[in-house]
């Protein structure tokens, strides 16, 4: 049965395929279906959920903390932040200095750290690790793969829809934990109830559930 570690690679390949598609580079420099966030800038903060991997891997042990995977979104700044709020100005930066070389750069450093991870996340044990801009405590390394697993799921159906391209299919076990994840976020967000209907009843279902 495909692991946790397994699906995230397999994510991260649906999305490298993505990402070399031609109708990527031909609006790399057009608005995408992010609000302030260029095509390829979007691009660059996708291929971000799996270019930081590797060197949270290499950085010693943290000793602060770890927490549960639903403490971090506790945590995370960007949930309910505005557009314009730094957090937010941060990630596109970053997804923008990403995509500075362009595509073909982008795709080949984004293929060489899919590499890397095939080998060193069949023997890595599941060991805490942290993100440089997160507050004082760590994850689990394979509930740090969740998160960037839904990451990946997220923004490849809006690079998709930004470029026109059919959304990537998913490995059945990524669908399961990132709609999970996103249920149980979505539950924390507006409740039980909402979610509940939303799920079962059109007729009374909500006019939003997103998870943030």
């Amino acid at each position: 049965m495909p692991s946790t570690r397994d699906d995230f690679l397999s994510t991260a390949r649906s999305a490298a395929d993505l990402l070399r598609d031609p109708a990527v580079a031909a609006a790399w420099s057009d608005p995408s279906a992010l609000e302030k966030f260029s095509v390829g800038g979007l691009a660059g903060h996708l291929a971000y959920q799996v270019l930081a991997v590797p060197p949270a891997l290499a950085e010693p042990e943290p000793e602060e903390p770890t927490v549960p995977l639903l403490g971090h979104y506790e945590r995370v700044e960007w949930i309910d932040a505005g557009i314009d709020d730094d957090i937010n100005v941060y990630l596109r930066r970053g997804g923008e200095e990403l995509a500075a070389d362009g595509p073909e750069a982008l795709s080949a450093r984004f293929e060489a750290a899919i590499g890397e991870l095939a080998d060193a996340l069949a023997t890595v044990p599941d060991r805490p690790v942290r993100l440089p801009f997160w507050g004082p405590y760590s994850l689990m390394l394979d509930d740090f793969l969740t998160t960037r697993m839904m990451e990946l799921a997220v923004h490849s159906d809006d690079l998709a829809v930004s470029t026109g391209l059919p959304t990537p299919a998913l490995p059945q076990g990524a669908v399961d934990t990132v709609t999970v994840l996103l249920t149980r976020l979505s539950v924390r967000r507006h409740g039980p109830t909402p979610v509940l209907r939303a799920l079962s009843r059109a007729e009374r279902a909500p006019d939003s559930i997103a998870a943030f």
